[in-house]
């Protein structure tokens, strides 16, 4: 596993061990957090693969994430360039748990060859314990598997067009076949395994009673066994 600072300016970057290498990404400091979209902007210091057709690589620059803004689309990424003038993908993703959130964001990729870009493989937004778990095309699915010796998340290639389709709106013929395309993922042998063994759900929490409504029945069935015990147990009188 390794780590790189990607930017002088934002200072120590964070990393998160994913299972996968994770590279550090640095933010610039005019990046404004915005809860409801949860826009980050982010500056790569090298070039970096995204989901699209093929391997679609970004040079080293600046450039916006933020989810598709519609609550009912929380599972859509959209890549921007610096001023947001231009889309490079609209990519299906899925949430990806992590046991400790953190105050920055974290961006994980899957480990390459040196010298090769590195392929993003989650985005987690400051604070939060669910990222995205982004979804690449089958054809690169299967290649960045075998690559990086771990599972990859995948769609039909007959639907990649629509990572890079020019969408503004999430009702738009593209995220809608995007939101609608079922999911798989294939492991490094090239065969298609569950989802879970991907991503991890998170924690089942068990609720346990109110504490006003778990103590009050035990008492009133103790009291009832006393009156029962020391009922047995009174001497009879004769008559």
């Amino acid at each position: 596993m390794f780590a790189r600072n990607l930017s002088k300016r934002a200072g120590p970057a964070v990393v998160l061990a994913f299972g996968v290498a994770a590279l550090c990404v640095a933010f610039s400091g005019s990046a404004q957090a915005q809860t409801w979209n949860k826009r980050t902007s982010v500056t790569f210091s090298g070039p970096v693969e995204i989901p699209g057709v093929g391997a679609q690589v970004l040079p080293a620059g600046t450039y916006v994430f933020k989810l598709l803004d519609s609550a009912s689309d929380r599972h859509v990424v959209q890549v921007f360039n610096r001023d947001e003038s231009h889309v490079y993908a609209t990519i299906l993703a899925i949430p990806n748990y992590r046991l400790k959130a953190t105050d920055k964001t974290v961006i994980t990729f899957a480990e390459r060859p040196a010298g090769e870009p590195q392929a993003i493989r989650a985005w987690f937004y400051p604070g939060d314990n669910s990222g995205q778990e982004f979804v690449y095309p089958k054809s690169r699915a299967v290649e960045l598997a075998r690559l990086t010796n771990q599972p990859v998340l995948y769609i039909p290639d007959e639907v990649a067009p629509n990572l890079v389709a020019p969408v503004k709106t999430a009702t738009e013929a593209p995220v809608r076949a995007l939101r609608a395309v079922e999911l798989r993922a294939v492991n490094p042998a090239g065969a298609d395994i569950a989802l879970t063994e991907v991503v991890e759900a998170p924690p089942v929490l068990v609720a346990g009673l109110p504490r006003t409504a778990g103590s009050l029945p035990l008492l009133a069935l103790m009291g009832l066994l006393s009156l029962a015990i020391g009922y047995s147990l009174k001497p009879s009188c004769a008559r």
